[in-house]
């Protein structure tokens, strides 16, 4: 097996530059803009960029990013991600105006979106007209009550969690279709399963865990010490100064948190609840598509629009380095074949420690997220991933149970037949 893949371009690569295109974008048209102050939000810090003011994305950069983004994708069906920061906070007429543009520029294709909110401001009007329109709603909660109010805070320093679950309760009255967006930080280590069951008794049976590992800067008073009751600055890993943020999960942490859920969900839950990490352990076991760019050989199609029309290379990637172009100067589809964010989608493999492409693992792995690749390996290479004791714990552990689920695939048999065979080898 090779030991380095520097510069590597591979006929999967030739294939998807030269195919037919598809891509998607996170679409942020209030930037950064949030009417909380979680402690983790890599995004918030974003404002900084655009001189703190607070962002509205224009009608003009609306309907410019709507038919730009129809356009380019060479493909059926079209999905919208609309991002934050907090994009509720531009309220209803914003995504009434949104629905109408892409009915005007779909020219037959189908049309979605998604929405990702923290669910505070979530009313009966927003409900019936994400029902109304199909819209799939990613709700951020990370547990229960105490784990999440740790860090999802207001702007005052409040907890949210009772907001959230009336956001979440209107959804379900009104018939939305949503999903659970939860992160596994500090506040959550030792308590996945706790975590699990309490998101299942939400009404939904799709959930997503964020690992949050996050690098920050201090603003240091006349003393040299950190000022109290100023928010650290998230940062780039590699900026000067950086440390990680104290919130952050620890590796064995993450990856603990991960198995406790996969025990109880391998027993009793395949086929019923979705948990994304175990769908695309599956996917990769079996060399499909994993569905998510963090479990994927490389990335560089899941682009970002700030609210001005800026186009960075990914939403973990919004520095000024990483910004590819305009739409109102140029088109979408040729930021998307640009050198530079190609060159960004197969770095996520090239870049890769020997230490990552000699792994048992590495197809199920991929060396994750890029965004987490600031460590260094024993033999002293850059690049790897923070949490990779965790996901060597994790793979580790669930080992037997895809290769179950893959024989079964290979049978044309569901997965769900997994329950009885790991009933039966954990005694439980």
């Amino acid at each position: 097996m090779p030991t380095s893949l520097k510069d590597t371009l591979t006929f999967s690569d030739a294939l998807r530059m030269t195919g037919p295109m598809q891509f998607n974008v996170m679409i942020k048209p209030a930037g950064s803009l949030c009417n909380l102050d979680c402690h983790y939000c890599y995004y918030l810090d974003k404002a900084e960029i655009y001189g703190g003011h607070e962002p509205r994305m224009s009608y003009e950069v609306l309907e410019k990013c709507i038919a730009e983004y129809i356009r380019a994708n060479d493909v059926p069906e079209v999905t919208f991600n609309w991002h934050g920061g907090e994009p509720l906070v531009l309220g209803l007429d914003f995504y009434r105006k949104a629905v109408e543009l892409e009915r005007k520029y779909s020219s037959g294709k189908t049309i979605c979106n998604t929405i990702q909110t923290n669910g505070t401001l979530v009313t009966p009007e927003f409900a019936m007209f994400f029902r109304d329109n199909d819209f799939l709603v990613g709700i951020s909660i990370d547990g229960p009550e105490d784990i999440h109010d740790r860090y999802r805070k207001d702007k005052g320093g409040a907890p949210t969690f009772s907001k959230v679950m009336r956001g979440i309760e209107l959804l379900h009255r009104y018939g939305v279709r949503y999903n659970i967006m939860s992160t596994i930080s500090k506040a959550g280590e030792g308590r996945g399963l706790e975590a699990y069951l309490f998101l299942k008794r939400l009404g939904t049976r799709f959930m997503q865990f964020m690992p949050v590992v996050e690098h920050v800067k201090y603003h240091v008073g006349k003393s040299g010490k950190p000022v109290k009751g100023v928010r650290p600055h998230i940062v780039d890993p590699y900026e000067e100064g950086s440390r990680i943020a104290p919130w952050s999960v620890s590796p064995l942490g993450f990856g603990k948190y991960m198995c406790d859920i996969f025990d109880y969900w391998v027993r009793n839950d395949v086929g019923q609840y979705f948990v994304n990490l175990f769908d695309c352990t599956l996917a990769n076991w079996c060399g499909a598509q994993p569905g998510t760019c963090s479990y994927a050989e490389t990335c560089g199609g899941n682009s970002v629009i700030e609210h001005n029309g800026d186009v960075y290379v990914c939403d973990h990637f919004v520095y000024p380095g990483y910004k590819i172009g305009n739409i109102l100067d140029t088109s979408l589809r040729e930021m998307m074949n640009s050198p530079v964010q190609i060159k960004f989608g197969t770095d996520k493999r090239n870049r890769l420690p020997g230490k990552c492409i000699r792994c048992r693992y590495y197809s199920a792995c991929h060396g994750e997220c890029p965004k987490h690749r600031f460590n260094v390996s024993e033999s002293g290479e850059t690049g790897l991933n923070a949490l990779c004791e965790g996901y060597m714990m994790f793979y580790s552990h669930v080992a037997p149970y895809m290769d179950y689920m893959k024989g079964l695939l290979l049978e044309k048999k569901a997965p769900a037949g997994v329950i009885p065979w790991a009933r039966l080898r954990t005694g439980r």
